[in-house]
């Protein structure tokens, strides 16, 4: 082969490369904590990243309702005890079932006031999203966990669980169901007009 041919050979692997980069950009732009984000930017909110604990709890919790085949923020115990491996200072739950990607569940989740709370959760910074089917594989289970003030345990400074933003939203039975945390039968603190 003459080098003409290895150029030109190249010169198409090249372009065909750089293709497939631009194509994959906007891919890359519509991650889960892209999507939160944005939707929180929008809103006032700093930027969310996501977080190896807090993308584990939600695994976590997703493939325990899809187990289950059951949506509840109590599918592995109660949030609280769930989260606290995170060591936020605040954190909310929403979970939901009923669609396969991620951007309709965020709509679905932002057109309910209690879960549009938490996705607008203050001072939140860091999010974890999973998914799991049920042993059929036709429902999907979504659960999502934002937390926020973090700050560094030090001399002096007692581990303490998180302050919980959540609220229980009523679900209409033809849509696919979500649920934002419930609040407690009996209050033990009141945080923002929520009973935790």
């Amino acid at each position: 082969m003459d080098i003409r041919g290895t150029m030109m050979r190249r010169g198409v692997g090249g372009l065909i490369a750089g293709f497939l980069l631009l194509a994959a950009a906007p891919a890359m732009a519509d991650s889960p904590a892209d999507l939160i984000s944005s939707f929180r930017l929008k809103h006032g909110e700093v930027r969310v990243v996501r977080d190896a604990t807090l993308d584990r709890i939600a695994m976590d919790q997703a493939r325990a309702m899809a187990a289950k085949d059951d949506l509840s923020h109590d599918a592995l115990g109660p949030f609280n005890r769930r989260v606290a491996p995170a060591g936020a200072g605040r954190a909310a739950e929403n979970i939901a079932y009923g669609y396969d990607n991620f951007e309709k569940t965020l709509g679905q989740w932002i057109d309910s006031p209690g879960h549009r709370k938490n996705l607008l959760l203050h001072n939140a910074s860091r999010v974890g999203i999973a998914s799991a089917r049920n042993a059929s594989g036709k429902r999907t289970y979504w659960a999502m966990v934002i937390a926020g003030d973090y700050e560094p345990k030090g001399k002096g400074k007692k581990d303490k669980e998180p302050v919980v933003a959540v609220r229980r939203e009523a679900a209409s039975a033809s849509k696919p169901k979500s649920e934002s945390k419930p609040k407690s039968s009996n209050c033990h603190v009141k945080l923002l007009g929520l009973c935790i």
